[in-house]
């Protein structure tokens, strides 16, 4: 069913029209002015953290959680051939299966 045949008249559309008008009275009223309740009613929602991804692109700057976190990985020491093969030996990947390691 589109906009263009939808029924406006009938016994349908007055029963939408009753359940809309019984909900609608059911709603409280909030006073003029009134965006949300008090900051004491509700735990305030803090801003979502910058991803990498953000920083990079030149939307967000970087916190210092995550300057820290990247100057650690930069002075980890990197793995080996074998130590890389070894890891991905170990590994069943998604299926479990050792004999196919991901």
């Amino acid at each position: 069913m589109n906009g263009n045949d939808t029924p406006h008249e009938g016994p349908f559309g007055q029963l939408v029209d009753e359940q809309l008008e019984l909900a609608a009275s059911r709603l409280p009223t909030l006073a003029p002015g009134v965006a949300h309740p008090s900051p004491a009613d509700h735990e305030e929602r803090t801003a979502p953290h910058a991803t990498l991804e953000d920083v990079l692109l030149g939307n967000a700057q970087p916190s210092p959680e995550m300057l820290e976190e990247l100057a650690a990985l930069e002075a980890a020491p990197g793995l080996s051939d074998e130590e890389l093969a070894r890891q991905a030996l170990a590994d069943g990947g998604a299926d479990g299966d050792p004999a196919t390691p991901e």
